[in-house]
């Protein structure tokens, strides 16, 4: 489950990060604010700061960018406890990522260079996802072209429209792992069995309480499932 720590760090112009593991993926915090394929009422969200995340290869994986604040519904005692990812609404925006090269999603979907928003999802809890994902949170891409606007939305609206990110039949899936201590350094993470995970604090609000989320985002690794 995820707890909470303190609020997120403020960083200043460029700033390069290493990951705990010999820097195989490199993160990279950098001034620069939300891409212009995005709509206003998208970029006016999201931090003016990037996350740049390097491939094994030295070249760019993706570039990040999250809510500068992400609305929970959560009580004091819960705030105080640890937040979770269901104390977020389901379709709820969480940021926005841009690929310069083909990417390959958690369901080994190839997703096109471009701009996604990143919306959170609940897995569906039926036999025809039993056993693909360890956890059942993810972050659905949705090109940032068809996003009519930032509000939450029905999750079959959202389905549909992720549809379009690999351009297939089902959505565009990052797997969201748990992050229960959030480090005030995002970094890329090692999980296992190929999995590496973008871990980093969120600041939230919880009706005017600042609290932070810890997120774990999979930008390498696909699921075992065929």
């Amino acid at each position: 489950m995820l707890r909470i720590l303190a609020v997120g760090v403020v960083l200043a112009g460029p700033v390069a990060v290493q990951t705990a593991d010999g820097g195989k993926y490199p993160v990279k915090v950098t001034a620069s604010p939300a891409p212009k394929e995005l709509k206003e009422s998208f970029r006016k969200l999201l931090s003016e700061q990037s996350l740049q995340v390097v491939d094994d290869k030295g070249e760019l994986l993706a570039e990040l960018w999250f809510r500068k604040e992400v609305p929970v519904k959560a009580t004091p005692e819960q705030v105080k406890n640890g937040l979770t990812y269901r104390e977020v609404d389901e379709t709820m925006l969480l940021g926005a990522v841009r690929f310069d090269k083909l990417f390959t999603d958690y369901r080994k979907q190839k997703i096109k260079p471009g701009v996604y928003t990143l919306r959170l999802s609940f897995q569906p809890q039926d036999g025809d996802h039993m056993g693909t994902a360890p956890y059942p949170e993810f972050c659905l891409l949705v090109p940032a072209r068809v996003d009519p606007k930032p509000d939450l939305m029905e999750a079959k609206e959202l389905h549909e429209l992720s549809d379009k990110a690999p351009g297939g039949s089902h959505p565009g899936v990052l797997l969201l792992f748990p992050n229960e201590k959030p480090e005030e350094t995002p970094k890329m993470v090692d999980k296992g069995t190929g999995h590496w995970v973008l871990m980093r604090k969120q600041d939230a609000v919880a009706n005017g309480l600042k609290a932070s989320l810890g997120i774990g985002l999979t930008l390498v690794g696909q699921t075992s499932a065929n």
